[in-house]
This record gives C-alpha cells, structure tokens and sequence, in this order.
C-alpha cells in the first residue's frame, strides 16, 4: 500500500502561506519596526505571484521615502574565509555601538529545486537573537552575483525599518561578484590566510570591486603568515585603480575568533562613508545604482514576459527541435521568437484602439 505522506514536500522546505493584507498593513508594520511584519514584507517582494508583484511594488512606493539612510556593505570570498562569522562578530559589536544591523545573507539554491537550507541564522544564532539584529536568509534560484533577485527591494525595506547598517553576504562565487558591488556602498572582500603563495590567492576581477580586503582568521599561528599577506596585497593594490574614485583600497588583518580588527574594520568603514560623502561620491554611486537597478529590471521583466507569451510558448517546442537538428539557424530561430512575442503586443494595442 502506498504511503500517504510519499512525495510530499518535507516541513523544512514547505512554504508558509501568508495571511492576507493591504499594502498599508505592509507599510505600517515596517514603519513601525515590527520584525514579524518586516518578514513578511520581505517575503512578499520575493514572491513571484503578479498579485503578489503589484502589491509590493505598491508597499515599496510608500516605503521608498523612509529609505536611503543606512550604509550599506557587501561581505564577499571564497568558501570556508568565515563571512558569516565575521558579520556576526562585526554584528553583535555595532548592536553594543546602539546600531541597528540588518543582515541579509544569499545562501546557494539546488540547481533542481531552486531552495536552500538557509543555515545563516543557524550560523549566526548570537547575533540573531540580539534584539537590534535582524537577520534574513534567501535563496540565490540560479541569480548570478553571488546574490538574490530581490535583494535591493530587501535592504530598502530594512532601511525604512530603522536597520542603520545593511550587510549583504554572498554565496562566494569568485570573480562574477558585479551584482552585489552594483548595490553596497562598501564591498569587503575576506581573504584566506591558506592561499598557497602569497599573491595566488588574488583574483584581479574581485579586488578591482573591493574597497578593503581583511586578511580573516589572522590569530594563533596565522599571526606572521596574515601580516605577511597584508604587505603583498597591499603593494599590488597600488598598481590597480581603486574601486572607489578618491579612495585607496587596503588590506587588514582581523580575527573574529579573537574578536581582534573588528572595531578597527568598522573604523574603516565610517572613514570610507565619511570621505566619499565630502567629495559626492556617495550620493553619485548611489544614483548610479538606482538607474543600474532600473536597467537590470528591465531586462529581467521583458525575459520573464518573453517566456510567458502565449505564442512563443506554441512556437517554441518546434523551434527548438529545428535548433537542435541543426535544421534552423539559432539566430534565425531567436528572430522567430522575437517576432511572435512583439506581434501578439501589435494585436493587443490594435484590439485596444478599436
């Protein structure tokens, strides 16, 4: 006999259904630093139901005054570097500051099931208790840039929370990392001590992007071979353009075991926030950033009602069968497409003017 719980989806990555609200609902409660609304919120933009969408395209237009006031900083590097220990430790130092830190961390999704295990507040359970931290993993689902899809609309819901310190964490993936540095205001990228020779482990595609780099777990024996790999870096940083005009990208040392660099790393920080405000840079990258939002959009909204099109998915199972024969050109095939996507626009606008 067939058991009746086979092929159901396992509590762990069964989807909570959420109560119905209004956009006000959304609003108030974000406004009015409710960590459970601000869940909520957050799971409603990363919903892909077009309810769903227009909804909190809704929330975020009335969120969006309330927004643009914290600093904004992306955590990057290789696996097993410890940037989820590092945002903790730098985490649980700013909430003893009086901050209010925000950390939203991309975990990386089955290629097959488009979920994660989301171990973030697992990783972070000190700081995920703290009562000025709010801590909120997602699922990367195959976004490119080590981050989610809908990570920007998250720090700004954050951000008009009252969260003063927004830090992204990426999933790490080396040098594809354009995503998240077209979105912080600072971008630190963690550095293993382990690299093997003391420049093999520098990528000139990441350190082009960062802003500081932190030689991490430099304690105990680490010590001497960390402040060894700090001058190597730091003499190669000076043969590159800086990723931010006016500021000179460095390297640290830092133990979050040791909780040592911690409060240097942050003075860095406000330094960073402090000089790029003075010369305009910050309001520049941050407007920037805005139209690169906007650009990224688009493209992502017309691929999505590309795909949904009644008449390219007809069209599609013949077409690519004729591309993989070898019988119909690719750039043929896409012209086809295209041209049934934009004809079935034609027909609506014309059945709309008559």
């Amino acid at each position: 006999m067939k058991n009746e719980n086979q092929n159901q989806t396992p509590p762990l990555f069964r989807k909570k259904r959420m109560p119905s609200r209004t956009s006000d609902e959304f609003v108030k409660g974000v406004l009015q630093q409710n960590r459970t609304m601000l869940a909520q919120t957050i799971t409603l933009i990363e919903s892909g139901s077009p309810a769903d969408v227009l909804l909190a395209q809704d929330v975020l237009r009335q969120l969006l005054p309330y927004t643009g006031k914290s600093i904004r900083i992306g955590v990057t590097g290789p696996p097993g570097a410890g940037k989820s220990t590092l945002i903790e430790t730098l985490g649980t130092y700013l909430c003893g500051c009086g901050f209010k830190i925000a950390a939203l961390s991309i975990d990386p999704s089955s290629p097959r099931a488009k979920g994660s295990i989301l171990g973030d507040k697992t990783r972070m359970e000190k700081l995920a208790r703290h009562p000025q931290a709010f801590i909120r993993p997602s699922p990367s689902k195959g976004a490119l840039g080590g981050v989610a899809r809908k990570t920007r609309e998250a720090m700004l819901v954050c951000e008009a929370a009252g969260y003063d310190v927004i830090i992204v964490e990426t999933v790490g993936v080396g040098q594809s990392e354009t995503a998240v540095r077209a979105m912080v205001d600072f971008f630190l990228l963690l550095q293993m001590i382990d690299a093997g020779d003391e420049l093999q482990g520098i990528k000139k595609g990441v350190i082009e992007l960062a802003d500081a780099i932190l030689i991490h777990k430099a304690d105990g024996k680490n010590r001497q071979a960390a402040r060894q790999l700090q001058v190597a870096f730091n003499q190669w940083l000076h043969l590159i353009q800086p990723a931010t005009t006016g500021w000179q990208t460095k390297a640290y040392t830092g133990s979050s075991l040791c909780n040592e660099g911690i409060r240097e790393l942050w003075d860095v920080i406000r330094d960073f926030k402090r000089e790029t405000l003075r010369t305009g840079t910050f309001e520049r990258r941050r407007a920037d950033q805005a139209i690169d939002w906007m650009q990224t959009t688009i493209k992502e909204e017309l691929q999505a009602r590309f795909y949904a099109n009644r008449k390219v998915q007809e069209a599609w199972p013949a077409i690519e069968a004729a591309v993989g024969s070898g019988s119909l050109p690719v750039r043929q095939a896409v012209s086809e497409l295209l041209d049934l996507f934009l004809s079935s626009h034609r027909d609506k606008r014309d059945v709309e003017e008559k």
